[in-house]
């Protein structure tokens, strides 16, 4: 492991320096070496499937194991993709003169050696390694146990097109041990790794969270709330909740709480509480709830904090935009958050008081994504406030220096 980082630091000097053409080149160099090896990556990938089943693997980790066609030629179109987005570093900004003649600035950096710890995804290879090159990042990943075979066949396409690009292969490294002892080191690793982006469930980053010494990119929970205002548009309102919900229920945007001001519920809840039913949704609600949806179910004080990600939403009734951001506060996890009114001051008290990465106004929270905020890709979704807050792209991944340009002038 510390030859693995004494290699990544090495490596990240040399990045830091390398020309945006040259990272460019070794993206496309990778996106061609992943789609000619379909095959042999395909190979790697049914020995971790066939492990896998042998181990007793769960049928929902078997799917995000597995690497079909449709798949890997999206991680190559993503690489592609990542090749038009502009390049964050050496970007120099927010230059201004000072009475001393000086000009006075900041020029955008990497931020060294990533370490990147998740899980069952083998995806996350190709797009976590795109990510950090694009931004000049040396990355060291560790993927789950479950998925190396096929992290190795993906790392070896990553390797020669840094190799064909003139960059060094230790750019990118994968941990190829299976030994669990391997996490918990990388996250104490203070002179070799900079900062850890964990991308897994719940215990995972539990874990991280205990035992890092690095700085941590990452997010615990995404319990989303809606808030429908009594001065909302109840067609709109209806529509934005909807899909917060069931876009998809098992992202970390999806909305897990309904919150719905009391002055509009009579008009707002039933026929919504009917859409959520008639797609399968459970509804689990308060007692004002359940006086206007008959077949909701009674919400304990656990619904509150969960994030189910799953066909289940929490309902409940609330006086004022006031009681509305007091259960955030409560039982939000600073995610994302929304409201849906056509009062422009309410719009502007939710989005100055709550304390959440996304704060949206007339739509859902599902928008929380890094390539809908226009970043075109992202490593994962922060809620920490230093240095990164929300979807976490390539300025994310990257941090500012102090830059002085100045004539010979003396501090007297």
């Amino acid at each position: 492991m510390f030859d693995l980082g004494d290699r990544a630091r090495t490596a990240a000097e040399s990045l830091a320096r390398a020309p945006t053409d040259a990272k460019n080149a070794a993206l496309i160099a990778i996106a061609d070496a992943i789609t000619e090896r379909t095959p042999a990556i395909q190979a790697a990938n049914r020995r971790d499937l066939d492990a896998g089943r042998s181990n007793g693997l769960a049928a929902p980790l078997l799917d995000r194991l597995e690497l079909t066609d449709a798949r890997i030629r999206s991680m190559s179109e993503g690489l592609r993709q990542i090749t038009a987005l502009p390049d964050p570093v050496g970007e120099i900004g927010e230059m201004r003169m000072r009475p001393s003649g000086l000009q006075v600035g900041k020029m955008r950096v990497p931020l060294g050696v990533i370490g990147i710890i998740y899980e069952s995804r083998p995806n996350v290879t190709a797009d976590a390694a795109a990510l950090c090159l694009k931004s000049g990042n040396a990355a060291i990943l560790r993927g789950g146990s479950e998925a190396l075979a096929s992290n190795l066949a993906i790392a070896e396409c990553i390797h020669d097109g840094l190799a064909g690009a003139g960059l060094t292969r230790d750019a990118v490294q994968v941990v190829e041990t299976r030994d669990r002892a391997a996490v918990g080191l990388l996250v104490t690793m203070e002179s070799h790794i900079d900062v850890i982006v964990p991308r897994g469930g719940r215990g995972l980053i539990e874990r991280l969270s205990r035992e890092a010494r690095i700085p941590i990119i990452k997010h615990l929970d995404g319990n989303c709330h809606v808030f429908i205002d009594d001065h909302a548009d109840p067609d709109m309102a209806a529509t934005v909740a909807f899909n917060a919900k069931t876009y998809r229920y098992g992202i970390c945007g999806a909305m897990e709480t309904l919150l719905v001001g009391r002055g509009i519920a009579p008009r707002v809840l039933p026929g919504l509480a009917a859409r959520f039913t008639d797609a399968g949704v459970e509804l689990r609600g308060c007692e004002e709830t359940r006086a206007l949806v008959a077949d909701a179910a009674p919400a304990s004080e656990e619904d509150w904090e969960t994030e189910y990600l799953a066909a289940i939403l929490a309902v409940r009734v609330v006086g004022d935009i006031d009681d509305a951001m007091e259960h955030i506060r409560r039982y939000g996890s600073g995610h994302t958050d929304a409201i849906v009114t056509d009062d422009l001051t309410r719009a502007r008290r939710f989005m100055t008081e709550v304390d959440s990465s996304s704060v949206m106004v007339n739509a859902p929270t599902c928008f929380c994504d890094g390539f809908e905020y226009g970043l075109g890709a992202e490593i994962g979704i922060s809620t920490n406030k230093l240095h990164a807050r929300g979807p976490v792209g390539l300025e994310g991944l990257t941090t500012q220096k102090f830059i002085v340009l100045g004539n010979g002038q003396v501090r007297g």
